[in-house]
This record gives structure tokens, sequence and C-alpha cells, in this order.
């Protein structure tokens, strides 16, 4: 194979395809077992992609890694810059909590606010390579309004699946897109087996979640980004906040990808956070077990609100092999983290990016990340996504005043006085 050469391979049966063989996932495992890695010639890779040559690459996007990722035509690359999102340390939380080094990497600064669009810049230039003219996904909403971004500026019609109780800011952004919006009366896993077969029926590119192989090569960019940030000294723990299991098993085939290339010396361990009324994953990794048993999803982090995971092989698969565990946080904690991550470092999360500081608090005071750990904060989304709960997550409300000094003045004596 020359480099950018793939071939495709299940993750259950270890079958190898070519990309002209398959589009989505294995016909010998199924669609939720059979789903596929992506595989290329790392020998030819690692002549290229070296840290001189990062060093040197002009590019700062995620297009910066265009040697290790599955696009045969660049010329189909989107001008969206996409990626090379800011890892900040976060000071003021190290010191209310006693530890040394805590990263916050902020993926809620992407075109659309979310670390989606990682997956969809990959997977728009696949779409073009076919010559589609219709694509579709599902999504809790932030896949969705990424994607609909990039069929948008693609000249693609867009027809999304989204839960009808979707977040109103999410299906704003689907329609300021131009998307034609399908809310669903059901949950996000109604919606995703309705995309799916509407895919298969009418022939329609799906971008949705583990079916769609590609969206792993552009997400796992963040740990490739985390690696150089951090000037290849890689944390002791990554928190991702975890729904579907894509990113989670996406970050960590990045730092695979990384340490079998030579760049890294070693691997972090992975930490993987559900909400606790949607937590199948964390069941399943207590249990030792090797799937998932289905839960109704019941959670304010309506990005991880899954009850199930369409990677959970992968998913399950990436953690034990990291080393980490999978946690639940309440969501009482999940909305506490995000004014607490706001007034530390800056950063407004929605409630399932929020979800990754929850589980580092966790672990902290329960002692398993040592004071002298470092650990990184995987942030996946704004959070003006979520503008309902972030005003539940606060206790301080707007106060009227009289248009004068004096009404200010006594307005001002009464908070001075609570």
């Amino acid at each position: 194979m020359k480099p950018n050469s793939i071939k495709l391979k299940c993750s259950t049966c270890g079958t190898e395809y070519s990309v002209d063989q398959i589009e989505y996932t294995c016909p010998l495992c199924g669609p939720l077992l059979g789903t596929l890695d992506v595989i290329y010639n790392y020998t030819e890779i690692g002549r290229k992609l070296t840290k001189d040559f990062l060093r040197k690459n002009p590019v700062f996007s995620l297009w910066r890694y265009l040697p290790i990722l599955p696009v045969s035509q660049p010329t189909m690359i989107p001008d969206l810059h996409v990626g090379w999102t800011p890892v900040y340390r976060a000071v003021k939380l190290e010191e209310k909590w006693g530890v040394r080094n805590i990263r916050i990497k902020n993926d809620g600064v992407n075109p659309t606010a979310s670390f989606k669009d990682r997956a969809s810049a990959v997977a728009i230039v696949k779409a073009k390579e076919q010559n589609v003219a219709i694509v579709t996904a599902a999504s809790t909403g932030n896949a969705a309004s990424s994607w609909a971004a990039f069929a948008a500026i693609s000249g693609l019609k867009n027809i999304i699946f989204v839960p009808k109780d979707a977040p109103r800011a999410k299906v704003a952004q689907l329609l300021i897109y131009g998307a034609e919006v399908l809310l669903v009366n059901g949950t996000y896993d109604d919606a995703f087996d309705l995309c799916c077969a509407a895919a298969e029926k009418w022939g329609w590119y799906n971008r949705s979640t583990a079916v769609n192989p590609y969206l792993a090569e552009g997400k796992k960019t963040a740990a490739f980004e985390i690696c150089e940030q951090l000037e290849w000294e890689v944390p002791d723990y990554v928190f991702v906040p975890v729904g579907d299991g894509c990113i989670i098993q996406s970050v960590w085939k990045g730092f695979c990808e990384f340490y079998q290339l030579g760049l890294i010396t070693r691997l972090p361990k992975l930490i993987g956070v559900q909400a606790e009324g949607s937590a199948p994953l964390v069941a399943a990794w207590e249990n030792g077990a090797s799937a998932v048993k289905p839960v109704i999803p019941k959670t304010v982090a309506d990005s991880i609100a899954v009850g199930v995971p369409r990677d959970q092989l992968k998913a399950l698969r990436a953690v034990r092999e990291s080393g980490g565990m999978y946690i639940r946080v309440s969501d009482r904690d999940i909305l506490s983290a995000i004014p607490l991550l706001a007034r530390t470092t800056g950063v407004f999360a929605e409630p399932a990016a929020a979800a990754g500081l929850a589980g580092l608090r966790q672990l902290i005071d329960s002692g398993i990340c040592k004071p002298h750990d470092t650990s990184l904060v995987l942030v996946t989304g704004n959070g003006l996504k979520d503008v309902d709960n972030a005003l539940r997550a606060v206790e301080n409300h707007p106060i009227e005043v009289e248009n004068t000094l004096s009404g200010v003045a006594e307005k001002l004596s009464i908070i001075s006085n609570k």
C-alpha cells in the first residue's frame, strides 16, 4: 500500500476488506458488532510523518495530519478550519483541588462549536469522492449541526434525524444551515435506526456514528494534537465524555497510531465518563462484559444520552487496553461542573462536555488521580448549545433595576447583604 492507501478491518472477526468491497459495516458480524477500522501502511507513513515534518508543517488544522487520513483527493477538503483547538492549563482548578497538572482541551471552538466537526470534515470528503447528492445522519444534535454545515458548503442535500426533544439551539443550527430536519418521535436510538433504514433504502450517504468508519479518522486527530501541544509528554489520564463511544475509541486509536509510529513513548489511561442516567458502558465495564445491555437514557447531558452505544465494542476495548476505567457522574455533578469550568478557565461547556470535569473531580476526591498526575479533560461542545440547562446550572439570576443610579445603589445594597 501507498501512504493514504487503506483497508477496512472488522473490529470483531478481523476480516479485511478493500474500500471498494464494503462501505459501512462487516456483513459477517452485523451493524452493531461489525464496525470497521481504517488500516494504513504505517511503515510508509512513518517515513513521512515525523516530528521534523510536523515542526515544519505550516498547516494548523486537523489536515496537518493528512499523511494518516483516508483522503485520496485533497482538493475536496472543505475550507472550514477544524481542529488544532487550544489546550489550557487550569491553574485555578489545580489550586482549588490541590493537584499539579490539569489541562483542558476546548473543542467547543470548532466551526459549529463541537468536537463532531472533526468527523464531519473527513466524512464530507469521502461523500464528495463518491459523488453523492444526498447525505444523512442521526444525532442528538451536535453531529447533526456539524454535518449540516459541511453539507451546506459542499452543496449537498442533507436530511437529518434527531429525537424530538433535541435542544432548540441545536435544531436552530440545523435549520440555519438548510438541512431537512426530521424530529423523530422517540429517543436518539430510535432516530439512529430510522436514519440507517432510510439511508439503505434510498441510497443516501450515511454519516451516523460507528456505522461510518471514517468518522473515527477525523476524531483521532484530537489525540495527535494533544501529543504535539504537550510537547510529546502524554498525560497520565485523558477524560472523555461518552455516549455512543466513538470519540473515546477514536482518541485511543490516535494515541496508538502515534505510539506505533514512534512519536510518543507511552500511552495514557482513558477515563470514559457517562451520565449515571445513561451509563450502559459503565455497567458493562464493571461486569467485565464484552457487550452492553440497552438502557433507556435519562440525563440533562443530551449529547451522551445513548441507550445502545453504537461503538460499544471498540469503546470498551479502548478503555481496557489503556488500563483506564469507565465511571458515572450524576446530573447534579454535571451541572455543577459547568459554572466551575467557566469560572476557573473561561471555557463554557454544554452538559455533556462538562461531564469530563465532573469525572476528574470524582477521581481526585477518591484518590485515584494523585496530586502529581497529569490529567487532560476533553471539552467536546460549547455551552451555548444548551442554554436552558446552563441556566439550571447557576444559582444567580439577573436582577431588574430602575434606570437610575439610586436604583442601582439600592440593588447593590441588597446584594452585599446577602
